[in-house]
């Protein structure tokens, strides 16, 4: 197939389509264009409300924390109680459910400066292992379906606050993206006996035009079916369904290609690369045959450190476009090493 003429690519995770249209990166632009946020931040504020010492909303005030810190979020989108239901539904056509769960949110490091990009090997893996304690902790409890660790880095991508952190939220049920993630990594399973991440791992590695980087236990590649401009998948050498399957050595791993891709993000376009990223593991109690565990991240700069790529129009009534194909925009990353 000619790449430079219009297409479209499935996503193998969900079953959903993606339109490429290369012909389309030469069109003038006059579209929103505001100024990169400065990077300066101090290593410490004393108006932010996640740094060491200082005071958050209501009364609590934050330790004199060290490395990464986790607390329950003070605005939370769930409760651990939900409303309970009034009975069996009367309406069969607009239905609703109670939903719970639990927000929490990470702080990376009290260094009020530190991202991902600028931490060091031992930096990250504290995270790592903040992560897996929490992914263990959470997912034990039956109340919990599933455990959604993500950070939004950037005002671009909806960040309240600049001191880098993540958050966790743990739902009741299984989100729809990760139950269509299920669904199609089990139907792979059950038609091959091989899992999908793995089998679409050693494809990529064969060919080479999206891989940006990799170390013994972690390959960072530009999916096939990538939507946003400069997204990526981390995916594991070795088939684990969630942070509690990786060894000592994984865990290191991990951390090592996190900073490795967040650095490469940072020097696209010099700057702090707006981004969201997220890790998908298996549901905590449901069965998800061939389920692999992965990261994913979907960062929307386009041209420019101060031009995004929106999903409107087209994308927000029948599927998502891009302009930049996944194999440029794996060139790209993979030069910046």
């Amino acid at each position: 197939m000619a790449l430079d003429r219009p297409h479209r690519r499935r996503n193998l995770l969900t079953g959903d389509w993606v339109l490429v249209s290369p012909q389309r990166m030469g069109r003038p632009w006059q579209g929103e264009a505001t100024p990169p946020v400065a990077d300066t931040a101090p290593s410490y504020d004393p108006t932010c409300y996640l740094c060491p010492g200082n005071k958050r909303v209501g009364e609590a005030v934050n330790p004199a924390y060290r490395g990464p810190w986790v607390f329950d979020n003070d605005f939370p989108a769930l409760l651990a109680q939900a409303r309970s239901s009034d009975g069996p539904p009367t309406d069969t056509l607009l239905v609703e459910e109670p939903q719970s769960g639990v927000c929490r949110v990470i702080v990376y490091s009290d260094d009020h400066s530190r991202t991902m990009a600028r931490m060091g090997q031992s930096d990250l893996e504290a995270v790592v292992e903040v992560w897996r304690q929490q992914w263990a902790e959470l997912s034990a409890r039956p109340d919990i379906a599933a455990v959604t660790i993500f950070e939004n880095r950037g005002a671009m991508m909806g960040a309240s606050n600049p001191h880098p952190h993540g958050q966790i939220w743990a739902t009741s049920s299984i989100p729809p993206i990760l139950e269509a993630e299920v669904r199609e990594q089990a139907a792979f399973h059950a038609r091959t006996g091989e899992p999908l991440l793995q089998a679409v791992l050693t494809e990529e590695l064969r060919l080479g035009e999206r891989i940006v980087c990799r170390n013994a236990h972690f390959v960072v590649l530009v999916p096939h079916w990538a939507a946003w401009p400069f997204e990526t998948l981390v995916v594991p050498v070795r088939p684990v369904s969630a942070l509690d399957e990786l060894t000592a050595d994984e865990l290191a791993g991990l951390a090592d290609i996190m900073g490795e891709i967040a650095r490469r993000y940072d020097r696209v376009f010099d700057c702090a690369f707006p981004c969201s990223m997220g890790l998908h593991q298996r549901p905590c109690h449901a069965p998800a045959p061939g389920f692999t565990f992965h990261i994913h991240h979907f960062p929307p700069l386009l041209r420019s450190a101060s031009v995004r790529k929106h999903m409107v129009g087209f994308e927000m009534l029948a599927m998502p476009q891009r302009d930049i194909t996944p194999e440029a925009a794996a060139q790209r990353l993979r030069e910046l090493g």
